[in-house]
């Protein structure tokens, strides 16, 4: 039976994306976010059909489309940023998955709120047309460096912003793409959060993070010393056993896909070690599905 939450990675890597997922796929993934940075960078429909073929006679999905810049910015490279969000909503179905994700993007230097009236002028006809589409959208929750004063990419990090974004664009086909691991690097406890949220997860990435509490202590979160890591699940400090239990109760029936090449020490040649060290321990979260007897 196909289990109810896929645990998969992002597979982001142009023209060669299929060749990639090629390699990859006998580790296990059951899923596959295909991002993009700023731009999209192959050509879509080829790479649909070089996807299909690879993934042909498996199990394993595209969980979702993913496209990360700023797209409330009036930068030239704002603009292809825009209207690679236009080409994954029309492209999605093309994939055989109907979610595109990214972040939901900034004024440039301004706090949060003053972004809410470009918010509502970008992503109101990009909620039309997902709709349309049979299309939902994600905003991941990174504040890219940024915060609520002042940043540069992505003002969907803080639960007030969320509410700011769905009141101005009052569309179910909008939701987020949730990690514990950006909450914890602003000190904040994941599981209060996505217990109050997790009806509007619709994508989640599988992101940790290592916080030394000690560092905190003594020397605060701006001094010289790092007091957080980025890690793989599994390495870091939430329980993804507790996070998938709260997922299942809201009804998330999607992906967990892990978002590699953060993590400190599983990285360069140990990157797909880590990668897959996180895939097993995720499905031992997840649990293997076990039917209930006939009848009972």
């Amino acid at each position: 039976m196909t289990p109810d939450i896929r645990i998969g990675t992002m597979a982001g890597k142009g023209p060669r994306t299929a060749e990639y997922i090629r390699h990859i796929l006998p580790h296990g993934f059951e899923s596959f976010q295909i991002n993009f940075w700023r731009e999209v960078d192959a050509d879509l429909p080829r790479l649909a059909d070089e996807l299909a073929a690879v993934l042909d006679g498996g199990a394993a999905t595209v969980s979702s489309l993913g496209i990360y810049g700023n797209p409330l910015g009036d930068q030239p490279e704002d603009e292809i940023t825009r209207k690679g969000w236009e080409s994954c909503i029309d492209a999605a179905a093309s994939f055989g998955c109907d979610l595109v994700c990214g972040f939901a993007g900034r004024v440039r230097g301004r706090p949060v709120p003053e972004s809410a009236a470009r918010f509502k002028e970008v992503f109101a006809p990009l909620a039309d047309r997902a709709a349309a589409a049979g299309v939902r959208i994600a905003f991941e929750n990174c504040p890219m460096g940024g915060t609520w004063e002042s940043g540069d990419w992505n003002i969907a990090f803080h639960p007030a912003a969320w509410e700011l974004m769905f009141e101005a664009v009052p569309s179910p086909v909008l939701g987020l793409e949730w990690e514990p691991c950006h909450q914890m690097c602003q000190l904040i406890d994941p599981m209060p959060q996505l217990r109050e949220w997790a009806g509007r997860v619709y994508h989640v990435h599988g992101k940790d993070a290592k916080i030394y509490r000690d560092v905190v202590d003594r020397s605060g979160v701006v001094g010289p010393r790092p007091f957080a890591f980025h890690k793989h699940p599994g390495l870091g400090d939430s329980n993804w056993t507790r996070i998938i239990e709260e997922l299942r109760k809201a009804g998330f029936r999607g992906a967990i896909d892990i978002e590699g090449w953060h993590d400190d020490v599983y990285k360069d040649d140990l990157e797909l070690t880590g990668q897959v060290m996180a895939l097993e321990y995720l499905k031992t979260c997840r649990g293997r599905f076990v039917p209930n007897p006939p009848g009972f």
